[in-house]
Formats: C-alpha cells, structure tokens, sequence
C-alpha cells in the first residue's frame, strides 16, 4: 500500500504495469478522506515527505490516473483508509496502514486475525415459501459457540515472531462473517441487491454482530477482557457507538473478551464442504458447472457441481420447475447492486469485507470510475472490481443463454471454452497441438550481446523472426557462451523457448516468467538498474527485441496493451478480436478461474490464490 500523498505515487500506481514485475501480490492506493473530497472538487492536491511538498497536481487528475490503471490491469485497489482508522474499535491503541491480502482484516505491524463464518443457508426455515426466514435464535447459539472457540485459538495458536503472538494476545481480534448469503436470499425469495434483499441483510447481519458482541461480553466475565482494553475509550469508538444501548452497558459493565469480532472474508473451500453454497456474501457466479476431482491414484473424475439453493428447489419443486426471478447470478448484477449489499453488510461488521465486484469488459472508462466513488459515498471501507481485460484475461466465461433457459431443466451456466482450431485436439484434459509453425529455409533475426557481470565471457543471444498476419513474430532462440558453466542449462532453455515460439499465439508470457526469475545469489546491476537474475536480463533481451521488431508496442519502454488504449481513447489496431480468452488453474491446468472476495479460485481443483 501507499498513500495517495506520498511524492512516490504515480510510479507505484503504474508498478506493476511492466510484465513480470512484482507478480506475487496486489497493490492498493490509501486514499484518505481529503483527497476524495479534493477529487470531488477537483482541487489542488500536494505530495508530501517528511513536511517537504515534492509536487502539486490536480487531485482528480492523480485519481483518474489510479482509475484507468484499475480499468486496464485491476490494479491497483482503492483503501479508504481515513474510514477504516476512524472505525477501528482500536483507534486509540493503533494506526492501521495497511490489509491482509484479501483485504477483510486492516491490521496494524504484526497483526493477526483468526477468521470464522457462519453458514446462513443452512439456518433458513421453511425455504421458498411466503414464512422462509433465518431461526435468529440458533444464529444466536451458533454465534456463541464460534466466539468461544476462535478465542481459544488465539491462546492454543503458534506464532512464527514474539511480536505477532504479543499482539494477537493483547488485542485478541476475531473475525466472524457469514458464508451463503446469496443462496440464503434465494431460499427466502429475495432477489440479491433488491431492496427488499437489504432489508433482510441488515437484519441478519445485525443480529449476528449482536450475538458476537454479548458473546464476547460473556467470554469476558469468565476469563477478563483483552488486555488493551480502555472502556472510555473503546466505547466512545464509533463502530461500537453505533450498538444497541444494552450491548453497551454490558460492555461497560464487564469489558469485552475480543477488540474486534467481526469480518467477511473469502470462503471458497469451507462453501464447497458445506454443500457448494455461495461464498461470502458474493452473488453465485454460476448455478452448475463441472469439477474434476484429483483421485488418490492420480486420475480425475468429473463431478457435476450445482450450486446448494438450486439443488434445494429441485428437490422442493422438481427438475421441471421454472426458475423464478430471484436466482440471478454475477452476470445478472449492475454494479450498484453488488455495492448496495457490500455497504448493507459494512454497516454491521467492525472489520472489512472481502468483496469482487464483477463488471463487464465492456464497460464504459467513465461508467468505470464512478463505481469507486459510490463505494466511497456508500461507506464501504474499501472497493475491489475485476474487469477482463487483455491484461488480466477473462477468468471466467458462461455460455450465452436465451431468455427462457431459466425454464429449462438445466439452468446451469456451465465453462465454456474457446473453439479449438483444427491443428488441435483435447484428450484427458491435455490440449495438444499436432502442428507446430512451419520453418522457412532461412529467416531474419538479430543476435545481441549480453555482458552479465558475474561471468568472464559475454552471453550471445540470437532471436529468429518469421513473418506472419502481417507482422514479424519470434519462432526460435539460440544462446551462446565461451563460459561451459552456462552450456546445459542455456541449450535446455533455447529448446524450451523455440518450442513455445513454434507454437504461436500469444508467447508473451515468456518474457514475463523469465523476467520473474530471482537468482537467490543476488543479481547485478545493469545500466543503473537491478536486474535480479541472468534469465531476467535474457527476458529483458527477448522483450526488447520484440518491441524493436513490432511484435509488441511500447509507450515509455513498456507494452501499450489494448486495455491501457481503450483508456486513452486510441482505436483498437486492425484485426484485433475483443479479447474472449479463459484464464487456466496453476495447478490443474482447467479454464475455470473465477474472481471472487480478493482471490482467484479454480472451480474445478479448489485452489485459492490471494495474489
């Protein structure tokens, strides 16, 4: 994270914008309470160090600039990070900078959390009818037990640093959401972002903050409150303001066990357990699709999956039965929508929520924009969208339906893959291409020299274009050294490139993952710059050389994507299709990657990657 006033701003906006760098995390802009009004009223707005001001710029312009790199790349998000010290029940013992990964727990140097949710699917009596509600009496019971047992995790927990168990144990923050709130609207015919669909929201989720609260109150009179705790103070928070008058007095009375005891975070496995229901308090992104599953003798077999509140429906109604209109998906949903549910949910949780908010690669730059500060003018302590893109690709694409498919007996949404070319076929899972790019008896290239300073011989690298559609594309690399250490493993590499060349489409990639590459021995600095390994200098050659032969474009010595010239307002180059590709799993290798509360899951494998 950084701050929206620090002078080093706009290079960390556009960080990550260079393929292959800082691949492993997500950045994200603090965006305080000054600079969103100064953006409203596009005034001046100064970057700051140390008392020093650096720079003066418009405040709209620096956050239009985090806008269209949000747009183009889905980085970097937006912290409101004034609200979220504001409402932090430990205003007076800490200052937070910065969130976990997935962004439901602002934590202070140190900090840790334990996260727990309740099912409220599987809390719903009477599902589909005119009486469907939530027994809160049993949310209540269940809410009690939870408390009880994550602050015992805290004392019984293991933690790596002295400093990370000190304030665990001084604080003893908890985290306790909810997961299957879509399907739990569904199964009380409330359609997800409808008002009446908020109105229940805010009464469960109530209700469970409620719970949480005397639960802890509870777990205080038996065993003492956190150590940090100051009644004056930590009443006079305004999160805890906001309770019911005898959660207070309680709380005056006896303390409280917990500082912080609520939090919405991702639940993508621990739905799937509970019978496939929606994750979090995201919408359903698909009501049936398939998963294979990894066996314990190295096959996989294909499991239907639907989701748990359609499953319910068949069983009330039968497979005939016509969907109403309250089962919508993702797909269906207007930003507003998911908004509304986010800042419904905010207002009863201490913490944050870890919340996507899915939007249409269509979508207009300006229409973009203004989904962000609605999430400001709606309280929400922080906003996260995904937009495919070229950049980031399509993690996940249903097949287009007709109106009246919600009659039919499957209603499901189910991966759909790009249509296969005729030099491919799929078998096992595998997608093999039987014919590689044709080899002219000669070909263009270029050879460069690469002096890396660690090795007495310089490294020569040979890069041989063919031309095709058009424009020239690399088809083959050889490297070479006088230094023998480097022989084995810079023939597998040429191997392995030339292979991917020959393969066509888009091999960008490769300049990317070699770019990534840290040498654990250190790196050297080239040209005053660190370059963390000799394969990234040698991706750094490779991309070089595409850019100079037009392969890729470059704006200021990076690529110009087609993303970042929607933004600008350029026209799309010829013959150049809206991007329709699916982004696969790491680890199974199946296009079903979807984005949801800050992270990237396989629908097919279960693996979860807060990147």
């Amino acid at each position: 994270t950084m701050r929206c006033d620090h002078p080093d701003i706009e290079a960390f906006i556009e960080a990550k914008q260079e393929p292959g760098r800082l691949t492993m995390f997500n950045l994200s802009v603090l965006a305080t309470d000054p600079f969103m009004e100064a953006v409203k009223r596009d005034g001046d707005w100064d970057l700051v160090f140390g008392g020093k001001i650096y720079k003066t710029l418009k405040a709209r312009a620096l956050w239009d600039r985090i806008m269209a790199a949000t747009y183009a790349y889905a980085e970097p998000g937006v912290i409101f990070i004034d609200r979220i010290n504001r409402r932090n029940n430990l205003y007076y013992a800490e200052e937070i900078h910065a969130t976990n990964p997935c962004g439901e727990q602002p934590l202070p140097p140190y900090g840790a959390c334990l996260l727990g949710s309740v099912n409220l699917a599987a809390l719903v009596k009477e599902p589909f009818t005119g009486d469907a509600h939530i027994d809160e009496g049993e949310l209540s019971d269940l809410v009690y037990a939870a408390v009880r047992a994550m602050d015992n995790v805290v004392d019984i927990s293991r933690f790596p640093l002295p400093e990370q168990r000190h304030e665990a144990q001084a604080k003893r923050r908890i985290g306790l959401g909810v997961t299957g709130l879509a399907d739990a609207l569904i199964m009380c015919r409330s359609r997800y972002g409808s008002d009446a669909s908020l109105a229940l929201i805010s009464k469960w989720m109530k209700a469970l903050s409620r719970a949480a609260y005397l639960a802890s109150v509870e777990l205080a009179k038996e065993k003492g409150p956190f150590p940090l705790f100051v009644a004056d103070a930590y009443l006079a928070g305004e999160t805890v303001s906001s309770l019911d008058k005898d959660v207070r007095e309680a709380i005056a009375e006896h303390g409280i066990r917990n500082a912080l005891v609520t939090s919405i975070a991702p639940t993508g496995t621990i739905s799937l357990f509970a019978g496939n229901v929606s994750s979090g308090i995201e919408p359903v992104f698909a009501y049936a699709y398939t998963r294979k599953v990894l066996m314990p003798d190295g096959t996989r077999r294909e499991e239907k999956v639907r989701d748990y509140a359609l499953d319910r429906y068949r069983e009330t109604f039968g497979a005939e039965a016509a969907l109403p209109d309250y089962f919508v998906t993702a797909q269906e949903l207007t930003p507003a929508e998911h908004i509304a549910v986010q800042a419904a949910v905010q207002d009863h949780i201490d913490s944050s929520i870890s919340k996507t908010i899915n939007v249409p690669a269509e979508i207009s730059f300006d229409d973009f924009k203004s989904i962000y500060m609605d999430a400001y003018e709606k309280g929400l302590k922080g906003c996260t969208t995904y937009r495919p893109s070229e950049v980031r690709g399509s993690v996940l694409s249903v097949d287009e339906a007709p109106a009246e498919a919600k009659n039919a007996e499957q209603p499901a949404l189910p991966l759909a893959a790009p249509a296969m070319p005729s030099d491919r076929y799929e078998k096992d899972g595998v997608v093999y291409m039987s014919k590689p790019l044709e080899r002219e008896t000669v070909l263009p290239g270029f050879t460069y020299k690469l002096q890396w300073p660690e090795s007495d011989h310089a490294i020569y690298i040979t890069i041989n274009d063919i031309a095709q559609e058009g424009r020239r594309r690399p088809f083959e690399i050889f490297i070479n050294s006088k230094n023998m250490e480097h022989y084995a493993w810079t023939v597998a590499l040429t191997r392995m490139i030339s292979a991917v060349f020959r393969r066509g489409g888009d091999v960008t990639f490769v300049v990317e993952e070699l770019k990534a590459v840290f040498d654990p021995r250190g790196g050297s600095w080239m040209k005053g710059r660190y370059v963390p390994s000799l394969l990234a200098a040698i991706g750094e050659v490779i991309e070089q050389h595409m850019i100079d032969t037009g392969f890729i474009a470059a704006k200021d010595g990076k690529p110009v994507t087609e993303a970042l010239r929607a933004v600008a307002g350029d026209p799309p180059p010829p013959g150049n299709p809206t991007v329709t590709s699916l982004k696969g799993c790491p680890r199974c290798g199946e296009r079903g990657m979807i984005k949801q509360e800050g992270c990237e899951t396989c629908t097919s494998c279960g693996y979860s990657k807060c990147s």
